[in-house]
């Protein structure tokens, strides 16, 4: 067994879809998890999320060989500072969330010596959140990155590849400001994308008599999927990856305006040539089994 004792800290989709990924993986020694709900902790003792749910921080990472942090990334540093005089030496701390150069400045300096810290991001998810949305296949075939900072103990990272690839994620290493930069790009911008389009349909919305609801359209419905994930967590996204996101913002703001102006004065060849080159992206990503053509992009209820 990787890690015999693991604590989930935070017990939303990640958290419970890694605990039951780790059942399944047979990886699940014995994990005990804590939320700062009381309704989240009421629910995941219910449900038999986790061998043990802790009223306390204090309890859920003692002994723990791994320790998980998957709350927003704003809250993180905080959470840190608070374990660390309980973390076991020689256990690893890692996290799940979407930043990660922000995520070392907030947690690596709050813990002790001899205590490994090796963030990681599974690059997985649904719209969905809370200790009932987790199931045991999230991670496989996705691909999880490892951003571990300078200096950082290189069995104490092969371990927690070793970890997620049992739990059936693809495993990359990455620099951590490279990683907010892909991230702006695949991840953080077409969030905000598909929340200023939705935004922008709700005010219609009061001017059509709710016309843009009932006659939705595929492309509409699925920034609303993602328009209908996690509000803190994506605050905190934005505000602790702003400069990638705003350098991203600035080079979409200038393709927008070049796909105006074609739009504008009729030039249809530009606008042809423009979105079959952006449709074989899409087809790169079916053919690294990175999604699905299905119209539920896959995401069909799968039974833990």
């Amino acid at each position: 067994m990787i890690y015999p004792r693991v604590a989930l800290i935070g017990l939303g989709l990640i958290a419970s879809s890694m605990y039951w990924a780790m059942k399944r993986a047979g990886e699940a020694g014995h994990v005990t998890g804590y939320a700062r709900s009381q309704e989240t902790r009421d629910t995941a003792r219910r449900i038999g999320l986790c061998d043990q749910v802790f009223d306390s921080l204090q309890e859920t990472v003692r002994d723990a060989d791994l320790v998980v942090l998957a709350v927003p990334v704003g809250a993180m540093g905080a959470v840190a500072r608070d374990i660390a005089p309980h973390l076991k030496p020689g256990c690893t701390v890692t996290d799940v969330g979407s930043v990660k150069r922000q995520v070392i400045e907030d947690v690596g300096p709050h813990l002790p010596e001899g205590v490994h810290f090796v963030p990681a991001h599974p690059l997985a998810g649904t719209e969905h959140s809370g200790p009932e949305s987790g199931f045991a296949t999230l991670f496989d075939n996705r691909w999880c990155l490892l951003v571990p900072p300078e200096g950082s103990d290189a069995d104490a990272v092969e371990r927690l590849g070793r970890f997620w690839r049992a739990l059936g994620s693809n495993i990359d290493v990455m620099d951590p400001d490279h990683h907010d930069l892909v991230l702006a790009v695949t991840s953080h911008c077409p969030h905000l994308i598909a929340y200023t389009m939705v935004g922008v349909a709700d005010d219609l919305r009061r001017v059509t008599d709710s016309e843009v609801i009932k006659y939705s359209a595929a492309g509409f419905r699925d920034f609303t999927r993602i328009a209908a994930s996690d509000p803190t967590m994506w605050r905190d996204v934005f505000l602790s990856n702003k400069d990638a996101t705003l350098e991203i913002l600035g080079r979409f703001t200038e393709e927008l305006f070049a796909l105006q102006r074609a739009i504008r004065t009729g030039d249809g060849e530009q606008l042809h040539a423009y979105f079959t080159r952006t449709r074989a992206i899409r087809r790169g990503i079916l053919e690294a089994g990175q999604d699905t053509s299905a119209p539920d992009f896959g995401r069909v209820k799968v039974e833990r």
